[in-house]
């Protein structure tokens, strides 16, 4: 089992400063260089000028301390295991990190001269390439920074190819009871209206409701497959001859990717918009607000519509260079060509995997998730809503609402007990079809050891629940910092510095 070290608040660094500490002797300047720099300084207007650099006094070893203490403190797929449902939060390998930080891509500037930075604009083409076959997609734009940057720009898109067309009247996104959060906000920024279809007794789309809200105005849907459940839409077809049977599209919402690598693409199932994250499904760290990047891929009929510049190829020539004739795109949505360095590490991953290697990664993935729900369902207090029997892909949903009721005990209060026993909480309370919704996703990266050590911890705590519900109601006990209000801190204006009292008296 394990178990999180008990810690103390750790002071500020300038709450550590001590008057005189001196960390590094600087050697005296001679005369000359004194005289230039005072020169320099007098060119300085004198309102700004610093009088008081405020700098901590402590020694080089108290620094080192100091920073050492802060990132024990952290959590990391370094440190242990995150198994947050919808967000695959996999080993990102050093290697990959190595080459993304190699010297020649590090030191490089956007603006240089095409001709210096040929073998750069040949690992963003040759990406695209990869990303084309895995999704069967016509071309890819790397823009995008993220997941919801990837779904404002395909939402634009959509607009776009209707407006084009005169369809002015297209106004309408439809969007599962069971998607991300981000598919209507992404939706709605675009300035569509959102219509929600709900979701059938095995979890999918329910076609008898998507049939009925299906009318002119529906520009497209937003679907991931297999969706926010764990379950494969199985009337995927379906599902797309209602939508291009009104003249719509479909965008598909790559979080879930990792479950059908090598094996399904979205582009074959009749999806007409992609975008993938780079930074869950092909390695690169995900979390804490980025490094990300969310390439968005379309169909050939779509591809007038991709923001500029988007990187070609000119066989007779032999270089590489830049599209910006485009006069139907959608204006950039960030600057220059996206996120580069996540895009190395995605190259990287990607040529290391092989098209093998990424049908043994969707393979051990969900082989991983059913491994665990098969021995996670079983908990007393632990339901297993919509389709009960049926296998699901790399994620699952179960429902802590019988744990609920029978101790008091909420998901997120076994979330957060799960911080004591050293794993990071899975997703809770989402989707909202799920009542108490407990949401985890094991990634294939993970061993058969480490999944049954989180079983381990999750059936001790059912167990506490019963047993003695106060403890896992008031947990964490063993962390940095005790529970925290989440609503509060969601909010920083309200905050006081009170909070620093309150945690300060859990820890000597």
């Amino acid at each position: 089992m394990i178990y999180r070290q008990t810690r103390w608040l750790e002071p500020t660094i300038f709450e550590l400063s001590r008057p005189g500490a001196v960390g590094v002797d600087f050697p005296e300047l001679d005369e000359a260089l004194k005289k230039e720099l005072e020169e320099a300084l007098r060119e300085v207007p004198e309102d700004l000028r610093r009088k008081d650099l405020h700098l901590p006094e402590l020694s080089e070893l108290e620094v080192v301390r100091h920073f050492t203490r802060l990132s024990q403190m952290n959590y990391s797929i370094s440190t242990g295991m995150y198994p947050l449902g919808s967000c695959t939060m996999k080993y990102n390998p050093v290697m990959n990190e190595d080459l993304a930080y190699d010297e020649k891509l590090l030191n490089i500037h956007p603006l240089q001269p095409l001709d210096t930075v040929q073998g750069c604009l040949e690992i963003i083409w040759r990406l695209e390439q990869i990303l084309v076959e895995i999704t069967g997609m016509s071309r890819f734009s790397l823009q995008p920074a993220a997941g919801a940057h990837g779904e404002f720009l395909g939402c634009l898109i959509i607009r776009a190819y209707h407006m084009d067309r005169g369809l002015h009247y297209k106004n309408i996104m439809i969007v599962p009871d069971s998607a991300h959060g981000t598919n209507p906000a992404s939706a709605a920024m675009a300035g569509y209206e959102v219509k929600v279809v709900k979701s059938d007794k095995d979890g999918c789309v329910d076609i008898n409701e998507l049939e009925k809200i299906v009318d002119e105005n529906v520009a497209g849907i937003m679907l991931t497959n297999p969706n926010t459940l764990g379950v494969f839409e199985k009337n995927i077809e379906r599902i797309v001859d209602i939508i291009h049977g009104v003249d719509g599209l479909l965008y598909y919402d790559g979080a879930n990717l990792n479950a059908l690598l090598g094996k399904v693409r979205p582009g074959d199932m009749g999806f007409d918009i992609v975008h993938l994250n780079l930074h869950k499904t092909f390695s690169t760290p995900h979390g804490g607000g980025g490094p990300g990047s969310g390439p968005v891929g379309v169909i050939e009929k779509l591809v007038d519509y991709l923001p500029s510049p988007l990187v070609n190829y000119d066989e007779s020539r032999g270089v590489f260079y830049l599209d910006y004739e485009r006069p139907k795109a959608v204006g950039k949505i960030k600057m220059f060509y996206g996120n580069f360095n996540v895009l190395v590490k995605a190259y990287a991953y990607l040529l290391r995997m092989g098209s093998e290697g990424l049908k043994k990664t969707s393979e051990a993935s969900v082989l991983a998730s059913n491994y665990l729900l098969n021995k996670v369902k079983r908990l007393k207090g632990v339901t297993l809503p919509y389709a009960p029997e049926s296998p699901r892909k790399h994620e699952f949903v179960v429902s802590l609402s019988k744990l609920y009721k029978e101790t008091g005990v909420s998901a997120r209060d076994v979330a957060k007990r799960l911080l004591d026993y050293g794993f990071h909480a899975p997703t809770v309370y989402f989707p909202l079809i799920v009542d108490e919704a407990f949401m985890v996703e094991p990634t294939e990266s993970e061993s058969k050891k480490m999944i049954d050590m989180f079983y381990d911890a999750l059936s001790n705590i059912i167990d506490e629940a019963y047993r003695d519900p106060e403890k896992v109601k008031t947990a964490p006990h063993n962390t940095s910092v005790a529970r925290i209000d989440e609503v509060r801190a969601s909010h920083p204006k309200t905050i006081t510095p009170s909070w620093r009292v309150h945690v300060a008296r859990r820890w000597p």
